[in-house]
Order: C-alpha cells, then structure tokens, then sequence
C-alpha cells in the first residue's frame, strides 16, 4: 500500500474544525526548528526564542515535595472526585481571600481545571448555542475565537486601541449589534499588551454585561505579574450574576506544564460546566492536586521574588525595543512588553503579505536567530506590533540585544 501525506482524507472532519487553525506557536514552531538547525549547522550561537509566556522558573519547591510524598501514597492513582478535593476547593477560596479580598464558595463555585486555557472550551460549549455570539477582544488570545468556533458560534470582535490604553471603547460597543450575543471574553492584565485593569473598569464591564444578559468571563492568569496589587472582577458589585473568572497556577507560580488551573463563580453556572467537563475527564490526579495546594500556600515574599526577577527582565527587553526603534510602555504588566513598530529598522524586500510587525519578527529571526512574536497573530490591531516574552533570564535577553544591535549594524 502506498501511503502519503497527500491524500485526501476518506473521512471528512466536522465542519466545525474548518476555521480553526493548528495553534500559531505550534505551527511556527517548524521554521524555529529549521532556523535552530541552520545556526548549528554554521556554528553559530543557538535560537533565542522570546515568544511564548512559558515561565521558566522553578516552581514552589512545597508543590514538588508534596507532588513527590503523595505521589507514593497507593490511594493517590485511583480515579479522583470530578469536583476536585474538597481541600483544593478551599485552597482556591482562601487564595482569594487572602490576595484578592474576594469570597468564594468552595462547595460549588469553585472547579479545578486541567489549566485556565481549558476552562475557555468549557464556557463556550457549555453556555453557547450554535450561531449565537461571542465577543472576542481585538487584540487577543487566539483560543477565545478557536473555542467560538468549535462551540458554533459567531465571533464578534471588539476593538482594544492604544488611544483607549487597550481598554474597550463602551460608546462603540452600545453602537454595535448586540442581539444574540451570549459571552464576553475579557482579560487583564491584558495579554498580549500588558495593560491592567482598575476597580473601576472591573465594574463598568460588569454592569454593560448586566444591561445586555451577557455572561462576561475575566480571564485572569496574570494578575500577579508585575502588578501592584492583584484584583478580580469578582469584586465589583453585581458580579455573581453575570460574571465567571478563570484562573491558574501556571504564571504566578511557574507552573506552565503541570496544567492547574480553575474556574470560579456562581454555583449554578460552575456546575454547568461541570456537566461538559465530566464527559471529558475522570477527575485530575491526586497528587497534583496536594501540590497546588501547597502551592496556593506561598506567601507575599514569594510573588516580590518573583517579580523583581521579572522587572529585571523587563527592562533588557525594554533595551532590545529601543535598538528596534519600538515604541513600549516600560511600566507593562504582565509576561510581555508589546510594542509598536513605528518604523523601518531593517532594509528589507518589501512582503506586502506580511503585516509590519511579521516583517520585523522574521528578518530579526533570520538574521539573528532571535524570535519575537509579531503582533497579528493576536487580531488586526496588533498588525504593526511584536511582543517579547520576559520568560527568558537576563543573560538569554542580553545576548539577544546583542545580536540585533550587532545585526541593525550591518544592515
């Protein structure tokens, strides 16, 4: 038999599949690969890859001794509670209370997930009927459009503009068709900008989501990130009616990989997506669950440590913009400096295929095995943007600096 990667497929895939693209960092990845290869092939220095927010950090050393201790309990690899341990669950609500002055029900409003970034799927099916809508920010995480997608739903995109400090524009959103729209998606400190949101943006998308019968979901991973204090839109008055907020241990404690995450709210909303969520999953392993509660335990110091190391690195990648001539906001909050390409840096073959801030990514990319992430991956308003990743350490940013200026030299 002969076998190719040609043919057509026998079985065609579900029309729901037919919009969403493989993940954009997954498939960039194979010309990372080429790009890694090519250097060492010259012996040059090895790829620098500031694009994706993987922490690389080591995470609370309580996680991995409790990882390790309840790992080697037999009663640990039995099928767990979908709900999750009842000691996870007021983990998560004493985390709350403590950072960000919110009470949360731990016997129903609050369920553990495999990360935040599942949680997004869960909403979308559980609450989303097909051809009702969802608004999407522009710029934004690509999964909250993938999810719509996969749910059936019509995406709707808002804008998010620097004029407005990436926070939406609630005059065009009263201008916009509203009818059939079922979720809001938001996300601060934001990702990719780094903006942060205030009480006070908290509350007015909280009472535009109650006007409208909107279930508004706050996507909150990097609430601990170079900020001051972290918050929730749990807090703003009115909330618990029409409000979820996602969370994760993935950034704020260097916990990426181990994939903790949880959703919180009201009870009966938690539950319904529950009710998708136990047709997916058995039950997440007992002994990932101690670890985040030991993890949840972490006090102030820990978050100071982490983010003085963060403020660091955000400078260097300050530096590397400067060199690029980008314009950036160096009080950013968050895993990332975005910044705007307000000129060209690089003499290049114009590709009017390409948005301004890929043509920059790619050229820094092919010249000196450095990638940043340029900015349309996350919407049309990030088109002449790119993005650094301040999950690198000082040393890795530095020596990127030094390519470049090294690279802008010889142009």
């Amino acid at each position: 038999m002969n076998l190719t990667n040609n043919v057509k497929m026998f079985i065609q895939p579900a029309e729901r599949t037919k919009g969403v693209q493989e993940y954009y960092f997954s498939r960039k990845q194979k010309d990372l690969d080429a790009v890694s290869a090519e250097r060492a092939s010259k012996g040059l220095g090895p790829l620098i890859n500031l694009g994706i927010g993987a922490p690389d950090g080591y995470p609370p050393q309580a996680a991995i001794d409790a990882l390790i201790r309840t790992a080697q309990a037999k009663d640990s690899h039995k099928y767990q509670n979908y709900k999750g341990l009842p000691a996870l669950r007021q983990a998560f609500a004493d985390w709350y209370a403590r950072y960000y002055g919110v009470t949360l029900n731990p016997n129903g409003g609050i369920q553990p997930l495999v990360g935040s970034k599942e949680g997004i799927l869960l909403i979308s099916l559980a609450f989303v009927n097909p051809g009702e809508k969802i608004l999407v920010p522009d710029p934004g995480y690509p999964t909250y459009s993938s999810s719509a997608q996969l749910a059936g739903a019509e995406i709707v995109t808002y804008d998010l503009k620097a004029e407005n400090g990436w926070f939406p524009d609630f005059d065009a959103l009263e201008s916009m068709d509203l009818q059939g729209v079922k979720i809001m998606w938001v996300n601060y400190p934001n990702m990719p900008t780094g903006a942060c949101a205030t009480p006070e943006l908290y509350q007015r998308l909280v009472d535009f989501a109650l006007k409208h019968k909107i279930l508004l979901v706050n996507d909150n991973p990097y609430s601990f990130i170079l900020t001051e204090k972290p918050i929730s839109i749990l807090a703003a008055e009115g909330a618990w009616e029409c409000c979820l907020e996602l969370n994760s241990l993935s950034k704020a404690h260097n916990m990426s990989g181990w994939r903790l995450g949880m959703v919180a709210g009201d009870p009966a909303m938690v539950n319904e997506i529950l009710k998708v969520k136990s047709q997916m999953d058995s039950g997440m392993f007992k002994a990932m669950q101690i670890a985040a509660i030991g993890a949840l335990s972490e006090g102030p110091e820990w978050f100071e440590a982490l983010n003085a190391e963060y403020r660091r690195r955000r400078v260097v990648a300050g530096r590397i913009f400067d060199a690029l001539g980008v314009a950036y906001n160096p009080d950013s909050t968050g895993l990332f400096l975005w910044g705007k390409v307000s000129r060209p840096v690089v003499r290049q073959a114009h590709q009017p295929e390409m948005t301004v801030g890929e043509q920059l990514s790619e050229a820094i990319l092919h010249g000196t095995g450095v990638f940043i992430t340029p900015g349309f991956v996350f919407g049309k308003n990030g088109s002449d943007y790119v993005r650094i990743s301040l999950c690198a350490p000082v040393p890795t940013l530095e020596e990127g600096l030094g390519r470049i200026k090294e690279f802008l030299g010889n142009c």
